[in-house]
């Protein structure tokens, strides 16, 4: 079994569609729908309008994943990729922690 762990509360780790890059620029979008940019109930403000959305968008994804390892190789589905989900506006620096249990 494979863990990975992301080392961070404003981005997310997903598995989703790898053959069709448009997959995941639709998820983008429907999270800025579902978690705006800018809202004035947001108490949460000092790092920047995209900071505290964010963190809701990381809370609603995941910051860990539990993935079958199968004669070496990740169980993953034909189609599916493992991807950081970035909910910052600018790109951030990431860390990922990987473990591997035989």
């Amino acid at each position: 079994m494979l863990t990975i762990f992301i080392q961070h509360t404003s981005a997310s780790l997903v598995i989703q569609e790898n053959a069709d890059p448009d997959v995941v620029l639709d998820m983008a979008d429907f999270f800025e729908r579902l978690v705006p940019e800018n809202d004035p109930r947001y108490r949460h403000t000092l790092e920047g309008p995209d900071d505290m959305p964010s963190h809701i968008r990381a809370a609603l994804t995941g910051t860990h994943l539990s993935i079958p390892v199968i004669g070496g190789r990740m169980a993953l589905g034909t189609w599916q990729g493992i991807y950081v989900f970035e909910h910052r506006a600018r790109p951030q620096r990431r860390s990922v922690v990987l473990h591997l249990t035989a």
